[in-house]
């Protein structure tokens, strides 16, 4: 079907008969008696960059490095913190003092085992700030680790920080990695997952062998190899010939195809991630907050969504994950008015014609290439030059994550389903994912009053603030949450227990082959 057929058909549904709800996968597949053996070829839609879990940004490299690490506790189908390299834990009443015991027998891929030792190496790394890690402000407020026996781990705070316990479930922060292995973590990762690095061939493979002293039991494949294909036609077609096993990101408008076909299984799930438009702060336009609202008026979000889409998945003015308490439900999109938005442009100075803007766009993500051209004629018809410049993943990442040099672009964000990481990572003016230079002191002080306020809901009321001072400012232009999606060979079992609870990280501990 063409687009402009789809975008005329009244059929349309969001995302097929989906539930957007809590996202459960054991509700949704069949359980099989699993089988060991065998290595499974895995068509990667991304491409991993730095393989260092504690630097790294992306969630290209995180959905494999899921797979090499485990991080000091992890979340459980509701996104409630639990044990996992711990194996107990416990907060002091004031908030300031978190102790871990460890887990004995641990073995790392080195053949070491964990003690508390590596525990204390692994956070003071992440604290350090030569390290580069993404995640240091998570110790910010951490005045010591302190290790009185092997197996025990004491944290202690300046201050209290709510979050804390939550950021450690997810690797970028809470991973643990042998004593002395920082300097070789980017190219050659170790740690103490269920599957061992064996190489990396940047934009081409990665590939993962078992790692048979796993302390949860080992694997049933014998490994992995992520064959990274950006470009979602190969993907698609190295499925049908047969030549890999399974495919994340199936094309949006192949998917109905894929569906009905009873030679492949699909799983289908939502949220993957939410997808915004991002307007630099440091582009004079975009220093004044009646252009940014009148950017947000010339998008029309449901077309937008049928468009590049397809309709997989579902508009949203709030970013938080759709099941917290935190998520604003009282925020509403704004509806496209394009009269509107030129009076808006117009008041700010700016008539017919005089506002010139570039669109970096990736083509990692090919729907975000589809989405800035369906954009490029309603602002022409607000006044606007839009035109649109396609770069490779490095190329955006470069330019636009390290470099900040862009003047509008689009992105989306995985696995951000603790409110302190989504809110202060993306808003606050020292967070790791400001790259559109967003600063707003309210904005800071919200985030900053979030972290040190215990009480649950009365955290999640600060972050609905935030979320209302983020639409009313238009920081940023809030589109959809997408759904995501695997297609597999009928060989493949266990797709039950590959997706994260957080969407977007894909484990492979107990996939299998089937004989």
């Amino acid at each position: 079907m063409k687009r402009r057929d789809f975008l005329r058909s009244t059929t349309a549904v969001f995302g097929g008969s989906l539930a957007f709800g809590a996202f459960n996968p054991s509700t949704l597949f069949a359980q099989e008696s699993p089988v060991s053996g065998g290595t499974l070829i895995w068509g990667h839609s991304e491409t991993t960059q730095n393989l260092d879990m504690h630097q790294t940004g992306t969630a290209a490299s995180g959905r494999v490095l899921q797979n090499i690490h485990n991080a000091i506790v992890t979340v459980d189908k509701d996104l409630n913190v639990i044990p996992s390299l711990a194996e107990s834990f416990e907060q002091s009443a004031d908030g300031l003092v978190y102790t871990f015991k460890l887990r004995p027998g641990v073995r790392f891929h080195n053949g070491t085992t964990m003690t508390s030792a590596d525990v204390k190496y692994s956070f003071e790394r992440v604290k350090d700030p030569a390290t580069g890690a993404v995640n240091f402000e998570v110790f910010n407020n951490v005045t010591s680790i302190d290790t009185p026996d092997d197996l025990t781990v004491v944290i202690t705070m300046s201050s209290a920080n709510a979050p804390f316990l939550s950021r450690l479930a997810e690797n970028g922060a809470g991973v643990i990695i042998p004593v002395g292995s920082g300097d070789t973590q980017g190219s050659n990762p170790s740690g103490a997952g269920p599957f061992k690095f064996v190489r990396h061939e940047e934009g081409n493979v990665v590939e993962m062998v078992r790692f048979d002293d796993y302390w949860d039991g080992p694997a049933y494949l014998d490994g992995v190899i992520a064959r990274e294909i950006a470009e979602s036609t190969t993907r698609l077609t190295g499925l049908r010939t047969g030549e890999l096993h399974m495919i994340n990101d199936i094309p949006a408008d192949r998917m109905a195809e894929i569906k009905g076909d009873d030679k492949f299984v699909v799983r289908e799930w939502f949220p993957l991630n939410f997808d915004f438009v991002n307007l630099n702060h440091d582009f004079e336009p975009f220093k004044d907050a009646r252009v940014r609202r009148a950017f947000d008026m010339i998008i029309d979000k449901e077309m937008l969504l049928q468009g590049a889409l397809w309709g997989l998945g579902k508009t949203t003015a709030s970013p938080s994950f759709p099941t917290s308490s935190s998520y604003n439900h009282d925020l509403v999109a704004r509806a496209q008015d394009i009269e509107g938005a030129k009076a808006l442009l117009a008041e700010a100075g700016y008539g017919p014609g005089q506002l010139k803007v570039v669109f970096k766009a990736t083509i990692n993500y090919p729907y975000h290439i589809e989405a800035a051209q369906i954009m490029v004629e309603w602002f022409r018809e607000a006044g606007v030059e839009l035109s649109i410049e396609q770069l490779t993943w490095a190329d955006w990442l470069s330019q636009c994550w390290v470099d900040k040099d862009f003047q509008m672009t689009m992105m989306n964000f995985f696995t951000l389903w603790e409110p302190d990481f989504l809110y202060y990572s993306l808003w606050h003016t020292t967070g790791a994912f400001n790259y559109r230079k967003i600063s707003d002191p309210v904005l800071d002080e919200l985030t900053e009053k979030a972290r040190v306020t215990v009480d649950e809901q009365a955290r999640a009321d600060i972050y609905k603030q935030v979320q209302q001072r983020v639409f009313d400012e238009a920081h940023d232009i809030i589109l959809w949450f997408r759904n995501g999606t695997i297609g597999a060979q009928p060989s493949v079992g266990g797709l039950d227990t590959i997706v994260h609870p957080n969407g977007s990280n894909l484990n492979f501990h107990k996939v299998w082959l089937k004989v």
